[in-house]
């Protein structure tokens, strides 16, 4: 993969990341927070995991739709339609 398209996916969802963990951070608590029924998370940790896996999700979205997009460049001629 290009550097740039690597950038094209990191940046914007490194700020899509940012924004979504403190909008649910701003309304759970992460002390509230119980994983597989008794673990406990402090503050710190529930904070990093939150926002990396908010991260990796919108990176995950933001690169397949650049897999998906269609190739940029000349067509084929035959493609024209007349």
């Amino acid at each position: 993969m290009k550097r740039h398209a690597l950038m094209w996916i990191l940046w914007p969802s490194f700020l899509i990341g940012a924004a979504t963990s403190a909008t649910v951070f701003a309304m759970i608590d992460p002390l509230d927070l119980v994983l597989f029924g008794t673990v406990q998370i402090g503050r710190q940790a529930a904070y990093a995991c939150g926002f990396f896996f908010f991260w990796l999700m919108a990176a995950l979205s933001s690169a397949l739709s650049l897999f998906m997009a269609p190739p940029s460049g000349p067509r084929p001629a035959d493609d024209f339609e007349d």
